[in-house]
């Protein structure tokens, strides 16, 4: 029996759509806690300003991860990415109030979380399982994030649902356990806000929660009056360019390829894809990772098949390959994902 029930292929890159109001957030937790000189650094690096920020519903990926990336670094605090997620409140949600408003239950706004990275923003792939009363979320790292920064966004992510989770509740909503694909270290924020048992050393991040949580309705008195429209999504080249690369697989075309495809010349189709906060080949690793990942779940190929499938000249190739994306060969990724003590 396996452990993982589904593969949501969630991660946004570049210039597609990111909900605005997870940077108004990260950016007014700098100007409390660092100064407006800060904040006016930031927005400058980024192309907006506060005040235009508080007009608009979404944003560009690249802004948002490039906003993280400067407050990792800058702050150099381990926890600072639960920090900004823990002062998250239900008011601040913008247009997705228009969605949780009509969820029953935690366990439907936690379901529209997770299937509509267009609508509530993400910057990674994930794993989705139940077993013995619990729901397991792990996070892939398909995007190759360095490892501080990937944290980061994974704590601000666990936080701010807590926080959101239980305002819409209106009672304390715990996780269950949280682990952390990195060293020993104070995760005393981390804990305290979610309650749960925070365990490091592991394969991947990932939290649990018991599912007695999903079932509690949502109580939260939305006021009409701050129910929003919903913008039109952003246009997205990048999106335009993976849709492409999905639809040519197995067989992607080179970039030389892919620029007579979109009739402009090589080095205009870099450039358009560089200010967009991405790599041609990044977009090929995310296509082709996320297809070998559904393939190996799936478990309806071996890994030779999936390899000829993929269009490998040999299996060990793809073996090499598959563990540059997710840093596990196919088999050990694998077994990760098992039911433990399966048989």
């Amino acid at each position: 029996m396996k452990y993982v029930q589904s593969y949501k292929r969630n991660m946004l890159v570049g210039d597609q759509s990111y909900p605005a109001y997870q940077l108004r957030n990260l950016l007014n937790y700098l100007q409390q806690h660092y100064g407006d000189e800060v904040v006016e650094s930031l927005c400058s690096k980024i192309g907006m300003g506060m005040s235009e920020l508080e007009h608009l519903q979404l944003i560009y990926v690249w802004q948002a991860d490039f906003a993280m990336e400067f407050l990792q670094q800058y702050t150099q605090d381990p926890e600072i990415g639960a920090k900004v997620g823990g002062q998250y409140t239900v008011k601040d949600l913008d247009f997705l109030l228009t969605f949780f408003n009509q969820c029953q239950t935690i366990g439907e706004c936690l379901q529209f979380v997770l299937s509509h990275p267009e609508r509530v923003g993400s910057f990674t792939d994930t794993l989705v399982s139940h077993e013995e009363g619990k729901l397991r979320i792990r996070w892939l790292n398909t995007g190759k994030i360095d490892k501080e920064r990937y944290s980061c966004q994974f704590q601000h992510s666990v936080c701010g649902l807590i926080k959101i989770g239980t305002g819409l509740a209106g009672q304390p909503i715990l996780f269950d356990k949280i682990c952390l694909a990195e060293a020993d270290r104070d995760t005393s924020f981390l804990s305290a806000i979610t309650g749960a048992d925070v365990q490091f050393g592991a394969e991947f991040n990932e939290w649990s929660i018991d599912q007695q949580y999903l079932s509690l309705p949502v109580t939260y008195d939305f006021d009409k009056n701050r129910i929003n429209t919903i913008a039109n999504q952003q246009p997205s080249y990048i999106e335009v360019l993976l849709e492409q690369l999905r639809q040519s697989f197995p067989d992607c075309p080179n970039m030389e390829q892919m620029a007579v495809m979109q009739n402009i010349s090589a080095r205009t189709l870099r450039r358009k894809i560089s200010q967009a906060g991405s790599s041609y080949q990044k977009l090929v690793d995310q296509v082709r990772s996320q297809a070998a990942i559904g393939l190996i779940l799936s478990e309806e190929h071996s890994v030779e098949d999936i390899a000829e499938v993929m269009g490998f000249g040999d299996v060990s190739h793809f073996r090499q390959s598959f563990k540059h994306w997710l840093g596990k060969p196919p088999g050990h990724f694998l077994r990760l994902n098992e039911k433990p003590n399966a048989s």
